[in-house]
């Protein structure tokens, strides 16, 4: 490495599943601070807070801000999630909003048989269906109407605000959501299924702790609200989609009447009569009947336990190429509702995002570990290439008009309090002043993002 060579620009680390984005930068900056790497922007830095004016001097002493190394991330992942997380270091963090632009590939495991609140694997669980009749011939028809543009139903309990509020606020409080969730629109440049995974031949298993009647109640009325299909396409698909429904619903009619003139075999009879003389004979002598409590069908709880005479759920591996804002966990939920079951993701890794991928480019995590004259000379190479291309989108596929805003973890990183969120407001920091108020945020995952 250089001496006295100030380095900034923007990298990639492989971000391990179970920690969140804003972690992983923290923990470069733990490294980053103490470096002999580092050290010229330290000291640059330094020199710079030195010729301020009074005032910002004395906003700096009164947050007892110290020089750290500036990193921020260009788009974040679920700590479920592993694979590329961009970082931008001093002033490549003003690059960091073209990479919320660009296109990203991620592979993802979708398991069927259950449905969960946050649509995967650790959320709770909303309802199980039945998928023995799920085969990869299906999947593999399912997915093609999923390539190209749509309209995409983000995840019902995400941190989507409607009229200020997240909407799993209304369904913890029992309150109706206001007006219909909107769709987005997203663009699916490739998608093809990579593995297919039998029942019993892998090891993905849906929660068994069960989500509280007032967000099974919710997502019950918004699927249904949604015709149970959050993608959109055509007005003919839609008419086409109506019409299946009300063929189901007379048929579902005709069954129902004849449920009402099917004679009640003797037994029941029986029990019915002998119901009917306890009742009489309580009443007679003063007392009151004992009811019989009933469970509508609707209110009966989710089973915990799989059937142990089945071999359990299949499960898939697919691989897609994605516009800004799409959500993966919305695609498997979506991809169990078309097969006439239900579906949750279970794993996701971005494999690529820009021009960063992994194998390729991309700094491992485990690499901090073995000290600076490992992870050194790697970053120092990762940056010094990025400042010779500073093309951080260039063929890398169609742009979508969302931004997100580039998270900056600064001097008071090791304070900040996370805030989990699902979709970042739509803005891009610009001048230093706007970066430096967003030294207190945090962001913990991707739009997907996934």
């Amino acid at each position: 490495m250089s001496p006295g060579k100030v380095l900034e620009g923007v990298f990639a680390i492989h971000k391990p599943t179970g920690l969140s984005s804003a972690q992983v930068l923290r923990d470069l900056q733990t490294h980053f601070n103490p470096s002999a790497l580092f050290a010229p922007w330290i000291k640059a830095e330094t020199a710079a807070r030195d010729r301020e004016n009074h005032n910002q001097r004395q906003k700096r002493r009164k947050s007892n801000q110290k020089v750290q190394v500036k990193i921020g991330h260009g788009g974040t992942l679920d700590p479920l999630a592993t694979g590329v997380l961009i970082a931008g270091i001093g002033k490549g963090t003003k690059a960091l909003g073209n990479f919320l632009e660009c296109t990203k590939t991620y592979e993802a495991v979708v398991l069927f048989g259950a449905a969960t609140d946050t649509y995967d694997v650790h959320g709770k669980l909303l309802k199980r269906a039945p998928y023995e009749h799920i085969t990869r011939d299906m999947l593999e028809k399912g997915l093609a109407k999923y390539k190209g543009k749509f309209m995409q139903l983000p995840p019902l309990f995400s941190a989507l605000k409607m009229n200020g509020k997240p909407l799993y606020e209304y369904a913890r409080e029992g309150k109706e959501i206001p007006k219909a969730i909107e769709r987005r629109e997203v663009t699916v440049s490739e998608l093809e299924l990579l593995e297919w995974y039998e029942g019993g031949s892998h090891s993905w298993k849906a929660p068994t702790e069960e989500a509280g009647y007032a967000e099974v109640n919710v997502a019950t009325k918004l699927w249904k609200q949604e015709n149970a299909n959050p993608a959109s396409h055509t007005p003919d698909e839609e008419n086409e989609r109506a019409l299946e429904d009300f063929e189901t619903r007379k048929r579902k009619m005709g069954d129902d009447q004849d449920e009402l003139v099917v004679e009640r075999p003797a037994s029941k009879q029986k029990k019915v009569k002998s119901a009917a003389e306890n009742e009489q004979d309580a009443m007679m002598s003063g007392g009151l009947a004992e009811k019989e409590e009933t469970t509508p069908e609707q209110d009966k709880p989710i089973p915990s336990k799989e059937d142990s005479g089945k071999k359990g759920p299949p499960a898939a591996r697919i691989r897609m190429t994605v516009t800004s804002g799409f959500y993966v966990r919305s695609l498997c939920h979506d991809l169990g509702t078309d097969m006439g079951s239900a579906a949750l993701m279970a794993e996701l890794v971005r494999t690529r995002q820009g021009q960063f991928e992994l194998g390729k480019n991309v700094l491992e995590y485990d690499t901090l570990k073995e000290g600076e004259d490992v992870w050194g000379p790697q970053v120092e190479k990762m940056l010094d290439e990025w400042s010779v291309d500073k093309l951080p989108i260039s063929g890398t596929g169609v742009k979508s008009d969302a931004k997100e805003e580039p998270k900056v973890v600064a001097s008071e990183a090791a304070k900040e309090v996370e805030k989990e969120e699902t979709k970042p407001e739509s803005k891009s920091v610009t001048s230093e002043a706007a970066e430096a108020s967003e030294e207190s945020k945090e962001v913990t995952e991707e739009k997907i993002a996934a």
